[in-house]
């Protein structure tokens, strides 16, 4: 009724109609035995007419948009309280990748696979070869195993050269292999023997330890030679 007057252009002060309003819309809330206040309270515009209620839409709209905003400030933090391990697990990282500090990550290393350099431990003349090709058809070489290589590096007077395709036996490898008896073994670098095509090595010493598992491949000839057998 009192916005009803007020459009009417009556001759009443804004001021005390403002007023007036906003007593009686305090009174008719304490008055309702259910509590309940949904409605919003009359305002007073700019040039004096009383509106019943606020726009509800304006109010929604900026209701919505702070539960959005809200809603993302939370997902951020929520994220950000997250542990680099668990990070890396939604972000799709592999599993085979250790946490070893804040932010740092080890790769666990592979097999010997294509591209890897090789130490040479007999005195063929090689010093230091490139895996080129897996000779049993798989793509990672482990102890025993025969693969094709290229010569990166060779003593000057050697039985081989430098760039030479040469025959090698994988004789230690930097990953762990578990033995029949439960232990496992595993060695500092890669190394290969150089071979010939009988599979009997070119060299007459080998250098370092050797493991036992070269008897069941028949390579009986290198554990003869070697220093140590492990």
């Amino acid at each position: 009724m009192l916005a009803a007057v007020a459009r009417r252009g009556s001759g009443l002060n804004p001021s005390l109609l403002s007023r007036s309003s906003s007593s009686s819309w305090s009174v008719a809330c304490r008055a309702q035995t259910s509590g309940d206040c949904s409605r919003t309270p009359p305002s007073t515009s700019a040039n004096g007419v009383v509106r019943e209620g606020a726009d509800r839409s304006s109010e929604s709209g900026v209701l919505g948009f702070g539960q959005r905003f809200l809603g993302q400030f939370s997902s951020r933090s929520s994220n950000a309280q997250q542990s680099p391990v668990e990070g890396c697990k939604n972000s799709g990282v592999p599993s085979s990748w250790s946490h070893s500090g804040p932010m740092r990550l080890n790769q666990v290393r592979g097999f010997i696979q294509l591209k890897t350099n090789l130490e040479v431990a007999d005195n063929s003349g090689a010093k230091r070869v490139q895996c080129i090709k897996v000779m049993k058809g798989s793509n990672a070489a482990k102890i025993g195993d025969i693969i094709m290589a290229s010569v990166k590096d060779a003593q000057p007077r050697g039985k081989v050269k430098k760039g030479e395709v040469v025959t090698c036996v994988v004789v230690r490898a930097a990953t762990q292999k578990l033995r029949r008896d439960g232990s496992e073994i595993k060695f500092d670098k890669n190394a290969v023997v150089l071979v010939n095509k009988q599979g009997e090595p070119i060299g007459t010493r080998i250098f370092g330890p050797v493991p036992h598992e070269l008897r069941r491949r028949k390579l009986v000839k290198i554990l003869t030679l070697a220093e140590y057998v492990a």
